[in-house]
């Protein structure tokens, strides 16, 4: 793990925790603490709970990478779609405890997540890559489809619509919002609960069997799709 975030396993309960001291902008460190969570959980817990730190949840990729012209733009995007389809496709259930803000590749870790537990706190939730003129990847678009209610899926996709907390709990992209006070041991609790109640094999054969299609046409199309990341309109 890098100094940007924490990692340990309580009784059963792989627990990630984002914390750059900012916005937790993701770039390959961040993502790369991601996976190693996700293998070890994999190995030695019952679920995963990815957690940000107080107001933050993640601002997305970190802008000091994808400013440094397309092809770094694409690299980062590429691993981060890696990333988020691993997450996906986790043998084990990941559990999101969302602390505040989480826009673009921060919403797309949400829609990643089995369960997603939002602080009840002034922040904003979303898609915001149009806004800002750079077209949405297809793994986005695909995890969007998958979890989004599909009354809000085209705002929330082509017209890049922000959500409050309250708000993303009805657009799909959080499960419940509680007191911000609470959301640590909220999540913990239903990432614990799911460690002791779901059995591993039959969870990841019924994964399989609902996601694989998803992934492989996220990875499939990953490469060619990519190339449009990083153009401003």
């Amino acid at each position: 793990m890098t100094a940007k975030t924490s990692f340990e396993i309580t009784d059963g309960v792989a627990v990630l925790r984002l914390d750059d001291g900012k916005a937790n902008a993701v770039g390959y460190d961040t993502l790369e603490s991601i996976d190693a969570a996700l293998t070890e959980a994999e190995q030695s817990a019952g679920a995963l709970m990815i957690e940000g730190r107080e107001g933050r949840f993640s601002a997305g990729f970190d802008l000091s990478v994808i400013g440094e012209g397309p092809e770094a733009a694409q690299a980062l995007v590429a691993a981060g779609a890696r990333t988020a389809a691993r997450i996906y496709g986790a043998q084990v259930p990941v559990v999101a405890a969302c602390t505040g803000h989480a826009l673009a590749f921060g919403a797309i870790m949400l829609l990643s997540s089995d369960v997603r537990i939002g602080a009840d706190v002034e922040a904003k939730i979303g898609l915001t890559e149009v806004s800002i003129g750079m077209p949405l990847p297809i793994f986005a678009v695909e995890l969007a489809r998958d979890r989004l209610s599909p009354r809000h899926f085209t705002a929330a996709t082509s017209l890049a619509t922000v959500f409050s907390p309250r708000g993303a709990v009805e657009a799909g992209y959080l499960d419940e919002v509680v007191a911000a006070d609470d959301l640590h041991d909220a999540a913990l609790e239903r990432a614990g609960a799911l460690a002791g109640y779901v059995r591993r094999t039959a969870f990841g054969l019924t994964r399989r069997t609902t996601r694989k299609a998803t992934i492989d046409n996220i990875l499939s199309t990953l490469d060619e799709n990519i190339k449009s990341f990083g153009v401003l309109d």
